[in-house]
């Protein structure tokens, strides 16, 4: 017999504050980039930086996702052999002392 592994789905109301506070962010960043007293190319330098930390985190998320995923097969498999061997061990049948 297996139990169902609980999952926590996300939440809209989460899904939309994270969105937001990442949108917001991105902005304030952009905005003081914008505003910061320097020439073309050290906006351009920063800007580049920018997105660069962004596609990284996007490329992190994704890979700790992915490994939580992977993880998680890993269990569900190890849990249907141990419980296909418990089902095949009969406790009942002489000589298994």
């Amino acid at each position: 017999m297996t139990t169902p592994s609980i999952q926590r789905p996300t939440t809209t109301a989460f899904f939309i504050q994270a969105a937001i506070s990442f949108g917001i962010s991105l902005a304030a960043v952009a905005y003081g980039i914008v505003k910061l007293p320097l020439g073309t190319w050290e906006r351009a330098f920063l800007a580049l930086g920018l997105v660069f930390v962004v596609t990284s985190s996007f490329t992190l998320a994704k890979c700790v996702r992915d490994r939580q995923e992977v993880e998680e097969m890993t269990n569900r498999v190890d849990k249907a052999r141990i419980d296909k061997l418990l089902i095949e061990q009969d406790v009942f049948k002489p000589g298994n002392v």
